[in-house]
Parts: structure tokens; C-alpha cells; sequence
């Protein structure tokens, strides 16, 4: 009988052949070359035109190929890869990160879930170049006043405060393993049982607010979020999204980032608050959007 399969690591890649050749390596050579699990690693191409798939057909024959046939955002090319894959765990990757050595062992979080029955989500230490902490690895509910805070500085300004600091959980101690409201969709590992009855990513999310969805989702569902800093993945952050190659796709990113702030707004506050606070909302997106 074929051993279950554990974990399938599921990376999106749209033209982004430049991190893959240095992502890949590093995941082979620091954790599936170290892991006792049987563990997939898949790619979904978005339809790129940097030859990304020929390149991973000849020099990577140990991941897996899917073409998603077009460049439907990440919720649509993520869900490619969950609507097949059996493994008891999946882990979303972005195509912008690196493993490092000892640090990267994703069997500390297989075994995480494995013990704790009503956590979903488990998310790693995400570590920008510079060594800081990636703060979207680390995040609370984004209500209103959460994100006000945030947006106008008060979380800056008082970090160690539970009253100011919500947006990025700033106040609780990130040395320890503990509940948060979110995680980053750039390193996060489901339970496969949690999915089938939450569901998949919602595709309304083009770029950006999916993680933040999907978190929620299982949170009301039930189930636990929880950040593991005793595991780290590095994040170029940016790399493959608002410093792209060129001003026009650095604009159109930015712009996802701020629909995305609009659509979480509308599917679980809109109703909850009076129009106006959208109007404001929006007015303020728009500013920001559009660099005005």
C-alpha cells in the first residue's frame, strides 16, 4: 500500500522563473532532503511568459507541473493545486521565499497540527531580507478601528499597546507559539480536513486579502490560527509584486492591495456599519490607489 501522502507545498509562480531557481534548491537541499514525511512540492503556473514551465521540466523533475491556463490571480491559481492534491496538510508558498539551514523544518508544523486538534492554520516565523519580522505573518482582525489605528500611525507610535496595536498583534510576544487572527498567505499550512469543510480560497480575491479571508473563515468556523516562530522561511517581500519590473505592474499590484482592503471590507463589515464609513473607506483607497 502507497504511503499517505503528508504534505503538498503549493507555489504560484506568473513570471516569476528569477525566484523559483533560487526558492527550489533551498527546499530540497534544507527540508525535503531532511523531512521523515512523504511531501509533493507543486507549482502553479498562471500562464507565464518567462518560460517558467519548459525551465521546471528540465531541471527540476521532482515538482510537479500544473498549468492553470491563465493568470486568474492567487486564490484561482492556488485553488488548481487544492482541488487536487490528497496530502493530510497543504502549505501555501510564495515564489519570493528562501528555506535556510536548521531553521526551515517543516516537520516541526506537521507536527504541530498533528497534536493540536483545533488548530487549522499554522504559520512559520516570516523574516523580511533584513532579519525583521514580516509583519503579515503576524496579524489581527482588520476591523475598523483596528485598521484606522494602524493607517494613521497609532500602532507605530505605540506598539506594546493592546488598544492601538490590533491590525499587527504588536503587543503579544513573538518568541512564543500563540493564537493570532491571521497569518501570511506567502508561508501557511492547512489541515486538509479543515479545507473540505471551510472550503477553498475566495477567488473574489484577486491579489492580496485572500490569506486574510481564508483565516477568518476558519477562525468562524472554529478552528485556531497560530504563529510558530520556531520555524523561519525568508521573504523577499516585493520582489515579485510592487518592486516589479516596471512602474505599470508596480501600479496595478498596488492597486489589487487596496481593492483587497474594499472587498474584506464589504463581505464582513459592510453590512455591520453605516454607509458612510464605506464612503470613507473608499475615499481613502482611492487616494491611496491612485498615488494622489
Amino acid at each position: 500500500m502507497a504511503k499517505e501522502l503528508d504534505l503538498s507545498i503549493i507555489i504560484l509562480n506568473y513570471n516569476g522563473l528569477f525566484w523559483l531557481k533560487k526558492l527550489l534548491p533551498t527546499i530540497d537541499k534544507h527540508y525535503i532532503k531532511q523531512t521523515k514525511y512523504k511531501v509533493e512540492v507543486i507549482v502553479v503556473d498562471n500562464d507565464s511568459q518567462d518560460d517558467s514551465v519548459k525551465f521546471l521540466e528540465k531541471n527540476f523533475h521532482w515538482v510537479k507541473v500544473l498549468e492553470s491556463g491563465r493568470n486568474g490571480g492567487f486564490a484561482f491559481g492556488n485553488n488548481v493545486a487544492l482541488r487536487q492534491t490528497q496530502a493530510r496538510y497543504v502549505m501555501l508558498l510564495n515564489s519570493d521565499t528562501e528555506f535556510l539551514e536548521k531553521k526551515s523544518n517543516l516537520d516541526i508544523l506537521i507536527n504541530y497540527l498533528d497534536k493540536n486538534r483545533k488548530v487549522a492554520v499554522v504559520g512559520p516565523r516570516l523574516e523580511l531580507s533584513n532579519g525583521q519580522l514580516d509583519p503579515a505573518s503576524h496579524r489581527g482582525e482588520p476591523h475598523p478601528w483596528a485598521a484606522f489605528s494602524y493607517f494613521i500611525g497609532l500602532e507605530k507610535l505605540f506598539p506594546q499597546s493592546k488598544f492601538f496595536g490590533q491590525y499587527h498583534l504588536s503587543h503579544l510576544d513573538l518568541g512564543t507559539i500563540h493564537q493570532v487572527d491571521a497569518i501570511s498567505g506567502a508561508a501557511m499550512m492547512v489541515k486538509q480536513s479543515a479545507i473540505k469543510k471551510v472550503g477553498f480560497l475566495d477567488e473574489n480575491f484577486f491579489m492580496y486579502g485572500e490569506d486574510l479571508d481564508w483565516c477568518r473563515r476558519f477562525r468562524d468556523a472554529n478552528y485556531q490560527v497560530v504563529f510558530h516562530p520556531q520555524v523561519t522561511i525568508i521573504h523577499h517581500k516585493y520582489k515579485s509584486g510592487i518592486k516589479s519590473v516596471n512602474r505599470k505592474t508596480a501600479k496595478k499590484t498596488h492597486s489589487f492591495f487596496y481593492d483587497a482592503m474594499l472587498t474584506y471590507y464589504d463581505k464582513y463589515y459592510g453590512p455591520k456599519y453605516p454607509n458612510f464609513l464605506r464612503r470613507l473607506l473608499r475615499s481613502y483607497i482611492f487616494v491611496k490607489r491612485d498615488g494622489r
